[in-house]
């Protein structure tokens, strides 16, 4: 097992403003006209914000927001875990980002922003959808 100081330092080494997904997304919503913020204080940090339409975006990895097991066509969320060493530590941590998931969406809404998620994998897949949501939410403008 792992010095729990070692694990730390590899995982504050993983990037986690201007990846390559984020950066790809950004750079196709500026081709569409948008124009963004990326650096704010707003709750959970989003990657991508449009302030006049209080919209926050955020670009969540596969595995750090739970969705690897769908990716890997396992059947359940904990099925992942089965042959991972430490599992009972994985299985904390993606929890408690799943969870703080949750917790920013509902503080960013009370705060009157509206919140798009998408992942990695769906970018990766489907960008130019993706990019014709964010542009309609976008012109929809602030929730009402």
């Amino acid at each position: 097992m792992r010095d729990p100081a070692v694990t730390s330092r590899i995982m504050a080494a993983v990037p986690n403003r201007n990846t390559k997904p984020e950066v790809t997304l950004r750079r196709a919503l500026w081709r569409r006209g948008l124009r963004y913020r990326v650096h704010t204080t707003l709750t959970g940090k989003p990657d991508i914000t449009f302030p006049g339409a209080r919209l926050a975006v955020f670009v969540d990895g596969d595995f750090w927001h739970g969705n690897a097991w769908r990716i890997r066509g396992l059947p359940s969320f904990e099925a992942q875990f089965d042959r991972m060493n430490n599992p009972d530590f994985w299985r904390a941590k993606l929890g408690r980002n799943m969870t703080r998931d949750v917790e920013v969406n509902s503080a960013l809404a009370q705060d009157g922003w509206t919140v798009y998620r998408v992942f990695e994998s769906r970018l990766k897949r489907d960008l130019d959808q993706v990019v014709e949501e964010i542009v309609q939410q976008v012109r929809a403008g602030p929730p009402r």
